[in-house]
């Protein structure tokens, strides 16, 4: 049996790519510090997973393990040592924080002279996660162990999509998951070539398809909830039953498309398709998704290259329309989460300095007239 090393015991992982995993016969070593999880997984080497849909099917996920990071990173690089393959699912603010264990596990097979090549994926929310988690790998790398993985340990980027709700159970392991999963690959950096994952989608180039994903579900997806917190709503799905949010919701996705056709050149029809199904995800009544998970954290969610103001930015250079991200991004500024702290921080800077310094200082933004285009939407009353 196959052995796969995966970061990050969350949701995510145990819900959407620890399937992928299970239904390719790999056997899967789960490494997290929530202890828990990972105690759960030892001793029961099992988990069931629900899937978002009538019926409400599940799945058992098995030959499982868990594996405390933080208590036993020697187990970590024994895993790597021996492994297939190696993903994560644990954050982008996270990967510099494995690098070390990664780069441990690539000396050791380094030492074994291990000839079998392996693959590193990065299966986060943001573009190049792979190729960003090597360059943190490479700087514990010893020059022997950084010419051997050049040879011998891709890190090819990967692109994911499943909605995986913010939840709680009894059981630390069952996760509820949506039907709808993609998980796309690169293979100009693969080194195992050999192995490909049933269920997963292969490009040679996977920029324009982290792009269509990235702008499309994470863009949406964040539109509905600040949108809809801006009108009241809960819930996503309480948010796109309000009209106003819907119409917001399906304006920026056209903006998007005229992005991403412009760019790659999208199938305008197939693209069009592509967003209703993504509004149909988003409206799953066997999900109740919170708005205040979807709209957590929105400084970074205002970033230079984020959901918002890079597709801004792009559409801006291309003399296309933006009005509808606009508009959204005055709802993010405005979005007033108590609980969260991006939303206190960044509520408490508009209060104390003027409104373009901090537009630019979180957004990144030098374009004056950009700048200026915000600070209108914002100060508008909707």
């Amino acid at each position: 049996m196959k052995k796969a090393v995966h970061f990050g015991a969350g949701n995510i992982g145990r819900g959407f790519i620890g399937e992928i995993l299970a239904e390719n016969q790999f056997a899967i070593d789960f490494v997290d510090v929530n202890e828990a999880i990972i105690t759960a997984l030892q001793e029961r080497q099992s988990y069931d997973i629900e899937i978002a849909e009538a019926g409400q099917r599940h799945i058992t996920i098995q030959h499982v393990n868990g594996i405390n990071n933080g208590q036993h990173p020697e187990a970590v690089v024994e895993a790597i040592r021996t492994a297939d393959l190696i993903t994560t699912a644990i954050g982008p603010n996270i990967l510099p924080l494995i690098a070390e264990l990664i780069a441990k596990g690539i000396e050791a097979r380094c030492a074994d002279n291990n000839k079998q090549a392996i693959d590193v994926l990065a299966c986060e929310n943001m573009i190049g996660g792979s190729q960003f988690l090597y360059e943190e790998v490479k700087k514990y790398l010893s020059q022997e162990a950084l010419t051997y993985a050049q040879q011998h340990v891709g890190f090819p980027n990967a692109a994911v999509d499943r909605i995986v709700p913010a939840q709680s159970h009894d059981d630390p392991l069952f996760v509820v998951v949506e039907p709808f999963k993609e998980w796309v690959v690169e293979t100009s950096r693969m080194k195992n070539p050999d192995l490909k994952l049933k269920g997963v989608h292969y490009e040679e180039d996977l920029e324009p398809f982290i792009e269509r994903k990235l702008f499309s579900v994470n863009s949406g997806h964040a539109t509905s909830a600040y949108t809809g917190a801006f009108y009241g709503a809960k819930t996503i799905l309480e948010a796109l039953q309000n009209d106003k949010v819907k119409t917001n919701v399906e304006a920026v996705l056209a903006e998007i498309r005229s992005l991403l056709i412009a760019k790659w050149g999208f199938d305008e029809a197939a693209l069009a398709d592509y967003h209703k199904v993504i509004l149909s995800r988003f409206e799953n009544p066997y999900i109740v998704d919170e708005v205040t998970r979807v709209a957590r954290t929105p400084i970074r969610k205002l970033g230079f290259d984020e959901r918002f103001i890079r597709p801004i930015r792009e559409l801006k250079e291309r003399h296309l329309p933006y009005d509808s991200l606009l508009r959204t991004v005055s709802f993010v500024f405005k979005y007033n989460d108590p609980d969260d702290e991006q939303s206190r921080q960044l509520q408490e800077s508009l209060a104390q300095k003027p409104a373009d310094q901090v537009v630019a200082e979180v957004t990144g933004l030098k374009d004056s007239a950009l700048i200026a285009e915000i600070v209108s939407s914002i100060e508008k009353k909707a």
